[in-house]
């Protein structure tokens, strides 16, 4: 059977419906009324990209949270406003000048960033968070120091504290004690010192609602995904926001009892039409996706089969045998969930945002 050739609709594309972004950042307000927002965008906003999104909720937000301190000085020399904290604090004494030059909100965590402030000469005014370790045991300071380090802080009088803030190992898992053993000793952290408290991550807000605190900082949540652990987005009132399709670049028939891809891992039960997707692991979809996987191609959900390749996957047709080069292809977004898709792949959402690489073109709407 020949292949038919018409004229394809584009290539790759992430499209960013920033009308959905914003419906979830009200589900955030929902969830904890009264606190304030520190949205989180660093690795360009979950894959989104940090700035469209900055732009899009820099008025309906109290401050962005960012990696890295190269992260929050591209988005003031663009323009953004907001209040900007580095989570991952200062390394070097060049960028607490950075932090002051960019007006930036350091998270401090480590005595070795303590050292760094107390040796700095600089006599401009530095906003900082403290951050303690109650239970993860990644970043932050034993609470057994809080005393003995607000004395430091203080003693320093450029230095103004903005809070105190912890990050939630086990929030994703309602049914895990972590998380309470966690709130318990963050509450013991100078109680009545009359600063501001940050704990709740997505799962917290939508699941703890103990963890609210004074802010909360929404990361995945923002971008239409589920941060809890049996829960669909769906269920949470959280819409997709990124919409990754392609066209379908060709379609032919293969014979029963052919093999299909690199190795052959698969082969045709019957004699059937195939669809060759242009999109692969060099695009950002995963190549260990398991043989459960679907696509969407107009509102049918259709077999992916044999290996992803770099630029291309397979997919069977027999669902959908008027399928036609150039059709959309939606690999995860509207009408198939990313949760769904992270599963499938034994992985989370998180790495399926962030591994969309830079080929694909972001398209932004809403």
């Amino acid at each position: 059977m020949p292949i038919s050739i018409t004229e394809v609709d584009g290539g790759a594309c992430a499209c960013i419906d920033l009308a959905a972004l914003r419906h979830n950042l009200g589900v955030v307000h929902e969830r904890a009324p009264g606190r304030r927002v520190m949205a989180v965008i660093k690795s360009q906003a979950y894959g989104h990209g940090m700035l469209p999104v900055a732009q899009a909720l820099q008025e309906r937000v109290d401050a962005f949270a960012l990696a890295r301190i190269d992260e929050a000085v591209s988005l003031r020399k663009a323009g953004i406003d907001v209040p900007l904290v580095v989570l991952e604090g200062p390394l070097t004494a060049d960028d607490l000048g950075l932090a002051r030059r960019y007006a930036l909100t350091l998270v401090i965590h480590d005595l070795h960033q303590l050292a760094l402030l107390q040796g700095d000469m600089s006599s401009g005014a530095l906003d900082c968070w403290i951050k303690f370790d109650t239970g993860m045991h990644r970043l932050g300071f034993d609470p057994a120091q809080a005393g003995w380090l607000l004395g430091q802080f203080r003693a320093l009088p450029w230095l103004r504290l903005a809070g105190l803030m912890t990050h939630l190992a086990n929030a994703d898992d309602i049914a895990d004690a972590t998380t309470e053993t966690q709130l318990s000793r963050m509450r013991l952290v100078l109680p009545g010192c009359g600063l501001a408290r940050s704990i709740a991550n997505s799962a917290g807000i939508l699941a703890w609602p103990d963890s609210h605190a004074d802010w909360v900082r929404p990361g995945l949540m923002l971008y239409g995904a589920s941060p809890l652990i049996g829960r669909d987005a769906d269920a949470l009132d959280l819409r997709s926001v990124m919409t990754l399709s392609v066209p379908l670049l060709a379609v032919h028939r293969v014979s029963c009892g052919e093999p299909v891809g690199y190795g052959g891992t698969w082969r045709a039960p019957e004699d059937l039409s195939l669809g060759v997707v242009g999109i692969g692991y060099g695009d950002g979809y995963p190549r260990h996706i398991r043989r459960v996987a679907k696509v969407l191609l107009r509102g049918h959900r259709l077999p992916v089969v044999g290996r992803v390749s770099m630029d291309m996957l397979t997919v069977d047709l027999r669902g959908l045998p008027e399928a036609r080069v150039g059709d959309r292809v939606t690999l995860w977004g509207d009408g198939l969930p990313v949760d769904e898709v992270a599963r499938w792949a034994d992985t989370i959402p998180y790495t399926l945002f962030c591994g969309v690489t830079a080929r694909v073109t972001r398209d932004y709407g809403g």
